[in-house]
């Protein structure tokens, strides 16, 4: 139940945004009219504070390695976090709190078809759970992005009913037809497969050390990868000066439309999350997030955790995952991370 406070600083959010923009529209100086327009201007996020503040305490910043790498969302009292599991590319795992303090962490469970990690907190300390609560709220509603200090960092607009997005993540290879065995025709530039030296004519062989005799088989098993994923190759490749040898490689799993766009597209669309798609529902909104910034909450404009964060697809194109989505995934992964610890 959202209380009368929520209730009234949601109406005076609408109405704040309004005010914003014929503030703008009265204000001939361009630099004014600029700066007023923007949602996320300075006194549009101060209007919002205090209902990101309803979540004090309840998001993480994630580090993999020496670097922040996401948002995290803490889902129980015990030191259990909901993050984004593609950018957990190195160890030592850690998670800085809201109050400052930085502690290690470990991968708890995961959860592939919609790039979910369940983080543990390896300490006894206390924490404060959001809570997941409401429906993915209509076409053209604001929606509230949280930072680790219980701040908006972004304010967006839903813009799209909640829909599946398939997954485009793929090793950048054309595999040649009528041929039985996977032989490499054309390495695809900006691709996984270009970046660990693939060439045309190799033969793939073996797939993270299990043996692949057909081109079918190969297309079927590197499919089933994600977005930001790592496959070990097993390769045979002919050398017109001795034999032919046969060698491992490592390479990562990229998405197609990252693959195959300009320049020209990439410098437009800035910089975004390694894995763009595979999930099996999302809400778009607007909102422009830096990568290291999916894992942590949305909110409506009552204060509602409506979904996570889970991928800055493009410009202005982020993905969440609704709280439908959320809680059965949620359920399932805290049951499977207590379980190892029994």
């Amino acid at each position: 139940m959202v209380n009368c406070n929520m209730r009234s600083y949601a109406k005076k959010f609408l109405f704040g945004a309004m005010a914003m923009m014929l503030a703008a529209e009265a204000n001939p100086s361009r630099a004014q009219f600029a700066t007023l327009a923007r949602r996320d201007n300075a006194s549009m996020m101060q209007l919002v504070q205090p209902i990101a503040e309803k979540i004090s305490g309840s998001v993480v910043q994630v580090y993999s390695g020496d670097r922040p790498v996401a948002l995290g969302t803490i889902v129980a009292e015990d030191g259990f976090i909901l993050t984004k599991r593609s950018e957990l590319s190195g160890d030592p795992i850690r998670v800085r709190l809201s109050d400052g303090q930085l502690l290690p962490a470990r991968v708890a469970a995961v959860r592939r078809s919609n790039d979910l990690a369940m983080l543990k907190i390896d300490s006894d300390i206390t924490v404060k759970p959001a809570e997941f609560a409401g429906e993915a709220p209509p076409v053209a509603s604001f929606v509230i992005s949280v930072g680790r200090k219980s701040k908006p960092i972004g304010l967006g607009v839903i813009g799209a009913e909640p829909r599946r997005v398939s997954h485009m993540g793929r090793l950048g290879v054309y595999l040649a037809k009528g041929r039985l065995e996977a032989l490499v025709r054309r390495v695809f530039k900006h691709s996984g497969a270009e970046e660990a030296g693939l060439k045309e004519g190799d033969l793939i062989v073996a797939i993270n050390g299990k043996p692949e005799g057909t081109r079918l088989g190969v297309m079927a098993t590197l499919r089933g990868m994600f977005p930001g994923e790592s496959v070990r190759l097993t390769i045979t490749r002919d050398d017109p000066v001795k034999e032919s040898t046969t060698m491992d490689v490592d390479a990562f799993i990229r998405d197609m439309t990252v693959i195959g766009e300009s320049e020209s597209d990439a410098r437009v669309n800035g910089p975004r999350n390694v894995r763009l798609s595979g999930f099996d529902q999302v809400m778009q909104h607007d909102t422009v997030l830096d990568p290291d910034e999916c894992g942590g909450p949305l909110l409506d404009t009552r204060g509602n955790v409506i979904g996570i964060n889970i991928a800055r697809a493009g410009r202005v194109v982020s993905y969440a995952l609704p709280a439908s989505l959320i809680l059965p995934e949620m359920v399932s992964m805290l049951a499977e991370a207590r379980a190892a610890n029994r």
